[in-house]
């Protein structure tokens, strides 16, 4: 079957040749844009999914260098079939590809209200080459996490004492701040009379507060419903979303602090972003670009109560245009300053 072309480079903007930080630098921004939490827009959520679909795949060399053995003379938009021998990307399937979600994620405010969060699915297109062309063993576990899945990444496998497992991908606000959430999940189950059936079952589920990234809940008694009445148990995957600020590494959080040049080489106080507000950073005088600040206890949690470390990564920026009295100090600067970068 045909479908159409995405031209995943265009999607973020950047050149074929681009730097991994070049392609998370654009995703950032571009996802800060679009994502239905802050824009509003009917247009915003179907660009921010496309842009997430890109991201996923050229995020990731081995994705990337997949992909890019199509070429580069596709255009967006034509139809497109797997060259002959094409056999898929790899012996598992990516995590994030579904095609048939009806898994609904509700994620709450700052007043604990239910509000709209990203929930969906990959393209056919990135099914197409990531999703096919698996050896034998890999297509019977494809075939068991092809079976009913719900947005945002939901995936469900069936054992034979009922217990089923469900991944579900949570916005990193969601994931830091946890509490009680509600999803809706379609399992399939053998009836009284040995007929396979699919329900929808209603969960609220508490999400401890700083969970990280691949933890597994236990929901006991929520998994399928045997004939003679027994019920197994739901476990539970946390993923979390990539995002547009932070970057996360177990239990810590990076993110990037842009400041000026005198910042930087007076020291100041300046504004950070953190997830559940803003804070006050101090800039020691000298700093250079790269230089990591770190704000304890504003990450994840680590195994036990204690919470993980934010890094601020330094960024020097020079601004791109100068009125004629900053041009003035900064000839001025120019003339008296000794400093050389270059020397050793």
């Amino acid at each position: 079957m045909a479908v159409k072309y995405h031209d995943y480079y265009d999607t973020l903007g950047v050149d074929r040749s681009a730097t991994q930080q070049q392609i998370q630098s654009a995703y950032r921004k571009l996802a800060r844009k679009y994502h239905p939490d802050i824009n509003k827009t009917p247009e915003a959520e179907k660009k921010f999914k496309e842009l997430s679909e890109a991201y996923e795949v050229l995020k990731d060399p081995e994705k990337r260098k997949r992909y890019d053995t199509l070429g580069a003379d596709w255009q967006a938009g034509q139809d497109f079939r797997p060259p002959p021998g094409w056999d898929g990307f790899s012996q598992t399937r990516p995590r994030s590809a579904g095609g048939s979600s009806t898994f609904s994620f509700g994620g709450f405010n700052d007043d604990d209200e239910p509000f709209e969060t990203f929930s969906g699915s990959f393209s056919d297109f990135f099914q197409s080459i990531f999703g096919g062309g698996m050896s034998s063993e890999s297509q019977r576990a494809r075939q068991r996490q092809d079976r009913p899945r719900g947005a945002a990444g939901a995936r469900q496998e069936t054992a034979a004492n009922a217990d089923h497992e469900a991944e579900v991908t949570l916005p990193l606000e969601d994931a830091y701040r946890g509490g009680r959430r509600t999803l809706t999940l379609t399992i399939d189950e053998t009836g009284a009379h040995g007929v396979r059936e699919r329900r929808n079952k209603n969960l609220e589920v508490t999400i401890p507060p700083g969970i990280q990234d691949g933890k597994r809940l236990r929901l006991g008694g929520q998994g399928a419903r045997l004939p003679d009445g027994r019920t197994g148990d739901l476990y539970l995957k946390i993923r979390i979303a990539p995002h547009a600020v932070f970057r996360i590494d177990g239990a810590d959080l990076e993110a990037d602090l842009p400041v000026t040049p005198w910042e930087a080489a007076l020291g100041a106080k300046v504004t950070a972003p953190l997830v559940d507000g803003s804070a006050t950073v101090t800039i020691p005088p000298g700093a250079r670009s790269g230089k990591k600040l770190r704000l304890k206890g504003k990450g994840l949690k680590r195994d036990g109560t204690e919470r993980g470390d934010l890094y601020f990564v330094l960024s020097i920026v020079v601004p791109e245009k100068i009125t004629a009295e900053e041009h003035e100090l900064f000839e001025k600067l120019a003339k008296v300053s000794k400093f050389d970068p270059r020397s050793k």
